[in-house]
């Protein structure tokens, strides 16, 4: 699976720019962003297929040197709290194979990054404070409906989602 990680997210890490990606099957390919919201750092997370979101509220320092794995926990929880089987995300994160760095996927998967952006700063009430985990602010943002190539007619992100990890 491909993290491409934003330029801001780069300097965050202290990274130099990471190779481009070069998986085809933009299914394994998720863009990810650091956004401040109410003055903590968050993640952003965006999948390059579906454009299905989750945020990671106040992230710490520590977790932000394991970006793979905040990955995987915010991933794994959110689909579990948008009422997806877990077995599901595992059969999902299993065929997607070892995690990989990379720049982010292209000009159309970062408008997808910033419309997502958008929309998590529009629903910003669904934010709750008192956890990282944000299964309210992400249904919100899944929900909101919106066009995604690939996919016929407007619809949720939710539900592209589910189509996707059911094939």
């Amino acid at each position: 699976m491909e993290l491409g990680l934003t330029f801001p997210l780069q300097r965050l890490l202290k990274r130099k720019p990471p190779a481009y990606g070069t998986e085809p099957d933009r299914r394994f390919c998720w863009d990810l962003h650091c956004i401040p919201l109410r003055g903590r750092q968050c993640l952003l997370a965006v999948h390059c297929y579906t454009r299905y979101t989750f945020v990671r509220f106040d992230v710490a320092p520590f977790q932000w040197a394991d970006i793979a794995a905040l990955f995987r926990e915010g991933l794994t929880e959110s689909l579990a709290a948008a009422g997806f089987d877990p077995a599901q995300t595992e059969t999902y994160l299993h065929k997607s194979g070892a995690y990989a760095l990379t720049r982010t996927h292209g000009r159309r998967e970062v408008a997808f990054l910033n419309r997502a952006w958008e929309d998590v700063l529009a629903l910003d009430t669904c934010l709750d404070n008192t956890t990282q985990a944000q299964p309210l602010l992400d249904h919100a943002v899944n929900t909101c409906p919106g066009r995604c190539v690939g996919f016929d007619g407007p619809g949720p992100a939710l539900e592209r989602m589910a189509a996707m990890l059911a094939e």
